[in-house]
């Protein structure tokens, strides 16, 4: 029996219900506002913004309420260390491999060739923000940074490591304490489920935080910029896409289930990422997704946060080959060991600029600093479409975040085989 204002089961939900749907055509509505109404479009601007801050608001409880929970109910505390050890493990040759094939490929294709930009010549002043920022975060001062100032100041300054962090010794401290924290457990049951509320009530306003962002971008830099660096998008793209179908299908296929059933499964959040170029603003549904699929709270709750920050494969390609390319255009020629040298500092400086915002150019910023042979003011030359470029960044990082989670709790056995089947090949994105 249905009551009032319940839809029966046999009812077709309608097809403008679906929140992909939404986004979709909020995206579509987007990029033709941006292309024939640029000044409206860039006035949409606070619309993006908007969206991604309310979040960005949630991301913190979401962390806390899954990596505590998850903590305190496993019974031996050394697989919580295990699970981070392998994670981290994961993510060092994962990324590197990343950092890798985005310079075989840049020295293949040379994408930069005959630009013959003039470094002295560029003006800098656009970019002098993201170097001053890239200079402020060393590796020291970003380790040093992971522990907050108090207990809740981590969740003032919404830091996912600092989060991650505190959400890791209260979940151990609950699980020590035994028993008597029962009702604390219970307590933070309940707030999980009051969170994962207003995560359902924030997504609701989805589809305008990818229409706002969308028609900024291409009202605000134009779809024409696009041409001037058409090689450079190429290839970076083309890269991504081999890493995603190459790389990281061949690690899902020897993990035992299908990338492409993944990325159907998660469609939804991959057009939220699409629409906002944010990978955070998925984040909360990512975590959810991947529980539902079968994976345990406690390996999703330590992988996904931490990869966020340690494991950004889009990234990492987008540093070797931009960098590449500024050498390219300004006709610098870097020996096998200058690339060598930017390829251990990119392996740095990727995890010393994490979770700031725009951390792809800054994270690049602070890797040519500090190998002088490619001069920072040609950051000026791929700075036009960097907000095009990040979009591809924060899908490839997304993607690689889902598929490690997956693995690593197969690797712990800390995942229902056939409820992850079952759900992949469903595809039950909604």
């Amino acid at each position: 029996m249905t009551g009032p204002g319940h839809q029966s089961p046999a009812t077709p939900a309608r097809w403008y219900a679906s929140l992909y749907t939404q986004v979709l055509i909020a995206v579509a509505i987007g990029v033709a506002l941006g292309y024939f109404a640029p000044q409206t479009a860039v006035s949409l601007k606070p619309l993006g913004d908007g969206f991604i801050k309310l979040v960005k608001m949630i991301i913190a409880p979401v962390i806390f309420c899954t990596v505590t929970s998850g903590i305190a109910g496993v019974s031996s505390l050394e697989k919580v260390g295990r699970v981070g050890l392998k994670a981290l493990g994961y993510f060092i040759v994962v990324s590197s491999l990343a950092l890798v094939i985005g310079l075989a490929v840049a020295n293949l294709a040379q994408p930069g060739a005959g630009f013959n930009a003039d470094p002295t010549q560029l003006n800098t002043s656009a970019v002098a923000t993201f170097q001053q920022q890239a200079h402020s975060h060393t590796v020291v001062e970003f380790l040093l940074h992971v522990v907050p100032d108090t207990l809740v100041g981590a969740f003032v300054s919404g830091d996912i490591l600092q989060v991650l962090l505190v959400s890791v010794l209260f979940g151990l401290a609950l699980s020590l304490t035994g028993e008597r924290a029962q009702p604390a457990r219970r307590a933070l049951e309940l707030l999980g489920t009051v969170v994962s509320r207003i995560v359902q009530l924030i997504m609701r306003a989805a589809p305008l935080g990818a229409l706002g962002s969308m028609a900024y971008t291409i009202g605000q830099y134009g779809i024409s910029a696009l041409t001037h660096l058409a090689g450079l998008m190429l290839c970076y793209y083309l890269t991504s896409a081999l890493f995603v179908f190459g790389v990281l299908g061949a690690i899902a296929r020897a993990s035992g289930f299908s990338l492409l059933r993944l990325l159907h499964y998660i469609r939804h959040e991959l057009l939220l990422v699409l629409g906002t170029s944010s990978s955070e603003s998925a984040l909360p549904l990512l975590i959810d997704k991947l529980e539902r699929a079968g994976c345990s709270r406690p390996v999703v709750g330590l992988v996904v946060p931490a990869g966020y920050s340690f494991n950004l494969d889009g990234t990492n390609i987008y540093m070797t080959m931009a960098a590449l390319f500024i050498a390219q255009a300004t006709n610098v020629h870097l020996a096998l060991s200058d690339q060598l040298l930017l390829l251990l500092v990119a392996m740095i400086s990727s995890k010393g600029a994490a979770g700031v915002t725009g951390s792809g150019f800054i994270t690049l910023a602070a890797t040519l600093a500090v190998v002088p042979s490619v001069p920072v003011a040609g950051l000026v030359l791929i700075q036009g479409v960097d907000r095009f470029m990040s979009e591809c960044r924060s899908l490839t990082n997304f993607i690689g975040n889902a598929v490690a989670a997956i693995v690593i709790a197969r690797w712990e056995r800390e995942v229902d085989a056939a409820q992850l089947q079952r759900t992949l090949q469903g595809g039950a994105g909604d």
